[in-house]
């Protein structure tokens, strides 16, 4: 039976974002192909490591007192030291603190890196930090037996630091989303395509301004839903984004109801997506499986995931004129005909049946000979 190691999340069930919701449906999937899989998990406290199972899914459970990065940074740590006695295949998500995967290299442990987007280039992180991810993802490059980059230009950028056929290109996935209960509109005072909605982190990097700023810059006769966790007293660019919002912007905070957030994209007239870096991003695969019609940020990443179901802007006059044009109800044939291309480019690119059957065979190919018998 072949075995599987996960390193590099808080572990499961999946509760903060998207590789833990990527490592909950992979995991899954391999047990239900006869995989056993192991999962590193970062629980908060003090103690030993202790050994649990969810829904056939072996979790190693290390506890760790420190919160914020100092916490994850230790977390990894531990868990690639304790890897270093397993035996198996190994797969780490994301390269964040991959100069510790070198004692898995040295002690010839076969691992393969998800490598994730490229982390250095956010806006949101000091000097300091920007330095630490441009070294780990150089040392990931190197360390990892194998690499996956989940976007076209993930592996051209990862080209440049190693050759070409070391690297996978393997997307996000994602649920297709048929139907939502419209009644978990009403607490937000929301009716079915009279709003269109943001979901993503509030950073510079995710163009809220721009958007909030576009949008507001006249009345709509629309609501725009902006969902995060705004801290205004705390951090100056919300306190900008809140302050540029018409009274037809509605900021509910984070929302982490599944049912509430899926009746929000099903429902939206737009999804509006702003990121200006990274790879295939889950929340736009998200957007493409509910049938969404997208308003994105021009970019390349963007662009090779949503194609002709999303119309673009590049600042914050060209998202104005998009609203403009797109909010008015003479164009409904249009924002149909959108929907209609989200549909069929997610069956096409991004089910995760289809993604998850790709990760498993590329495993299969990695997985060391001697352990295989």
């Amino acid at each position: 039976m072949k075995k599987l190691y996960i390193l590099g999340t808080r572990g499961l069930p999946a509760k903060h974002g998207g590789f833990e919701t990527f490592c909950e449906k992979l995991s899954l999937y391999l047990v239900a192909q006869g995989w056993t899989v192991i999962v590193y998990c970062q629980e908060d406290g003090a103690g030993a490591i202790t050994e649990g199972e969810w829904k056939g899914v072996n979790l190693i459970n290390i506890p760790i007192e420190k919160n914020g990065a100092a916490g994850t940074v230790l977390f990894d740590w531990k868990a690639t030291k304790h890897a270093l006695g397993q035996k198996g295949l190994f797969l780490t998500l994301g390269y964040n603190t991959a100069v510790f995967n070198v004692l898995q290299r040295v002690k010839g442990q076969v691992n393969v890196i998800n490598m994730d987007g490229i982390e250095w280039k956010r806006d949101k992180w000091g000097g300091i930090a920007k330095a630490w991810f441009w070294l780990n993802e150089r040392a990931g490059c190197w360390i990892g037996n194998h690499l996956v980059a989940d976007h076209p230009k993930i592996k051209d950028h990862l080209a440049t630091r190693v050759k070409d056929s070391k690297i996978t290109m393997i997307p996000y996935g994602g649920d297709r989303v048929n139907e939502a209960d419209p009644t978990a509109l009403a607490d937000y005072g929301l009716e079915p395509h009279g709003f269109s909605v943001v979901i993503a982190r509030p950073e510079p990097e995710n163009s809220f301004l721009q958007v909030v700023k576009a949008f507001s810059s006249k009345r709509r006769n629309h609501k725009l839903v902006v969902l995060g966790n705004f801290t205004p007293e705390k951090n100056e660019y919300h306190k900008r984004v809140m302050d540029a919002a018409g009274e037809e912007v509605i900021f509910p905070g984070a929302i982490y109801e599944a049912a509430v957030v899926r009746a929000l994209r099903f429902f939206s007239r737009f999804y509006i997506h702003g990121h200006q870096v990274g790879g295939t991003n889950p929340s736009l695969v998200e957007a493409l499986g509910a049938g969404c019609s997208v308003i994105a940020h021009n970019n390349h990443f963007n662009r090779w995931v949503a194609g002709d179901a999303a119309v673009y802007f590049d600042d914050e006059h060209d998202c104005a004129k998009l609203f403009e044009k797109y909010l008015r109800d003479d164009h409904s044939h249009l924002i149909a005909a959108m929907k209609a291309e989200s549909t069929r480019r997610f069956n096409e690119k991004f089910t995760w049946e289809n993604i998850l059957s790709q990760y498993e065979k590329l495993l299969i190919q990695w997985y060391p000979k001697e352990y295989s018998k």
